[in-house]
């Protein structure tokens, strides 16, 4: 059994010198040390101490002065974005994207590289020239750069630092992903899940209030989820919530490998629906000999231009999403649910349109509030952009359960 105690004093000090970065990073146009005091509840005394520190090892810095009142005019202190840099890195099975994020979280550089090989060593290989020529390209000091996050498909043991089998990347048995890539590039690695790893970047936008919570629909190669409550995100005892590609939204429908019928591994991901498509004849197999994705491209592409046909896929799709989507948001009980990932933007108009009327009909809350549904702020490369932020969130983010010690 796990034994929570109280802190001690230099862990408590990383914690409120967190809620004073974050207070900062959020306010956008930077705070004075007495609106951190009202901000963050801090005394006066330890907002000073603090901010001194941060001042001395510029990770903030002065940025005027203004007058509110009688006394002296405040100084604002703001974020310096320059200060500290992360990577991040997301693992899809047809494309590495690399990003370099500033302490503001902004995307400084990014690279994109095909996943043309399966074997474990050449992807990390390709994984560690590509964050060295991003780094060199971006004229970035490395001695800046606080670490690398990586996003990668489930399942993953957190602990060791191991991607374990995922559906999509042949080939990739209990790989210390981890390990290797630090050991290739010298820098600190965090390895997340693709999913929640997108919830974070999400959440870093500042979009979403605080004390809000959302559920991130995945859409990617494959289908995952996140859940995102109180601005952190939830990531289960094994650091695995959200692999539900075999829930069944479509009892009718193909069989999966897991022996069910109707999964969304079998209905709702791309393959899925490109397969779909072609039985239904609304997708030539023979005449078009494109992998998934530009036949994915292909069909969403002819849903714009009106084609009724290729419409009818999408809209089909989307009931079955919508399917998995309402049992989820009925369980977990959220504010909001928000799409994302490298597949979003090609359906963004049709499911938009879609699944707002298909969740409310299936909404356990509807007689007590709206279910929002939203598109991705962050855009295609969400994941990406979240593994940097998981990064940053260990430098900037507080955590009331950091000032747990455990026995």
């Amino acid at each position: 059994m796990v034994k929570r105690r109280g802190t001690n004093l230099p862990r408590m000090g990383d914690f409120n010198q967190s809620v004073i970065l974050e207070a900062i990073r959020r306010s956008g146009e930077g705070l004075s040390r007495i609106e951190l005091v009202d901000e963050t509840g801090l005394s006066a005394q330890t907002v000073t101490n603090i901010t001194r520190r941060l001042l001395d090892e510029k990770v903030i810095a002065e940025a005027g002065r203004t007058i509110n009142g009688p006394g002296k005019p405040r100084v604002t202190l703001r974020l310096v974005p320059e200060s500290r840099y992360s990577v991040g890195v997301h693992l899809d099975p047809a494309v590495i994207t690399v990003v370099l994020l500033d302490m503001a979280g902004t995307v400084v550089h990014r690279h994109v590289v095909r996943t043309s090989e399966r074997e474990p060593r050449l992807i990390v290989d390709t994984m560690a020239r590509t964050i060295d020529a991003l780094i060199r390209d971006a004229g970035v000091d490395r001695a800046a750069v606080a670490g690398v996050g990586v996003a990668a498909p489930g399942p993953i043991d957190a602990d060791r630092g191991t991607v374990i089998d995922p559906p999509k990347l042949d080939g990739w048995h209990r790989v210390p992903l981890r390990a290797v890539l630090a050991e290739a590039t010298g820098l600190d690695v965090t390895l997340e899940k693709d999913t929640t790893a997108a919830a974070v970047g999400e959440q870093w936008t500042g979009r979403w209030d605080a004390d809000r919570s959302f559920l991130f629909v995945y859409l990617g190669t494959g289908i995952g989820a996140s859940l995102v409550r109180d601005s952190e995100a939830v990531r289960g005892s094994s650091h695995n919530w959200g692999e539900i590609g075999h829930i069944i939204v479509d009892p009718d429908g193909p069989e999966c490998a897991c022996g069910s019928r109707g999964c969304v591994e079998v209905v709702c991901t791309p393959q899925a629906i490109v397969e779909r498509a072609t039985r239904g004849g609304v997708l030539d197999a023979a005449a078009d000999a494109n992998g998934v994705e530009e036949r994915f491209s292909l069909l969403c592409d002819r849903a714009r231009a009106g084609d009724e046909a290729a419409l009818g896929v999408l809209r089909g799709a989307a009931g079955h999403l919508a399917v998995l989507i309402s049992s989820l948001t009925n369980a977990m009980d959220v504010d909001r649910v928000v799409m994302g990932g490298p597949f979003w933007s090609r359906v963004a108009d049709v499911y938009l349109q879609e699944l707002p009327a298909l969740l409310e009909r299936r909404d356990v809350t509807r007689a007590l509030r709206a279910l929002s549904v939203d598109g991705t702020v962050v855009g295609d490369d969400v994941a990406a952009v979240g593994a940097a932020c998981v990064v940053l969130d260990e430098i900037l983010s507080p955590r009331p359960t950091d000032l747990y010690l455990e026995d």
